[in-house]
């Protein structure tokens, strides 16, 4: 079993115009016999999954799918041959054979603490409407299938919708994961476990491991 999720901590990297993070104590050992810590992010700080409402005016809620749908059969897709703001094209899409979800490695998570970050290779829109044709949930070891805006608040990238793979994908009911790590100590299939936290809305943090066959329950 192995880790795939940024551990969430005051001042990580965040999208581009999103909450900050801090995770502060608000109860001490020392002062109230006890620890607690606040915790302030957005609903997609870290690694996290995207729900169809965090990009379409009518799309459903993380409410809204049953907890198995964050359990998936996932297959690795290898991107790390793919330069900074590279596209993804549609031939890179695999057949599902079985599987219900594509992982696209990029190896950007090595970037993670660097603004280099934002500069990932992402899913050209073909290839997201492959992957919705297919039934294929995403994940991808960067901020977006999208492409990052280099800068907080500039969503022009040379013409192309700052959401096309976004509305693609959710606009389809296909969930999204964003910002995995690791995935290079993953076999090329695996099990994904991404349960998110209950709150239900557009988007929300997630614990994500791999699971090998051999460890399956």
């Amino acid at each position: 079993m192995q880790d795939l999720t940024h551990p969430i901590e005051s001042g990580m990297p965040v999208y581009p115009g999103d909450p900050a993070v801090s995770v502060d104590a608000a109860d001490t050992f020392a002062a109230d016999g006890c620890r607690v810590s606040e915790l302030t992010c957005g609903s997609h700080a870290g690694t996290h999954v995207d729900a169809p409402s965090h990009t379409e005016k009518d799309g459903d809620t993380l409410g809204s799918y049953p907890v198995s749908a964050f359990v998936r059969d996932a297959v690795v897709v290898d991107c790390t041959d793919l330069d900074a703001r590279e596209p993804i094209p549609a031939g890179r899409v695999p057949d599902p054979a079985g599987a219900d979800c594509a992982v696209f490695r990029t190896g950007w998570d090595r970037h993670w603490e660097c603004e280099r970050y934002r500069d990932h290779p992402y899913l050209s829109v073909a290839a997201a409407e492959r992957c919705a044709d297919r039934g294929l949930a995403v994940a991808i070891d960067a901020f977006s299938p999208d492409p990052t805006p280099p800068a907080e608040g500039e969503m022009h990238l040379d013409g192309r919708d700052p959401f096309g793979a976004h509305h693609a994908l959710l606009g389809a009911g296909v969930l999204v994961f964003e910002n995995l790590t690791n995935l290079g100590s993953v076999s090329e299939r695996f099990e994904l476990r991404a349960q998110p936290i209950a709150l239900g809305g557009d988007g929300a943090p997630v614990r994500a491991v791999a699971v090998d066959g051999a460890d399956r329950e």
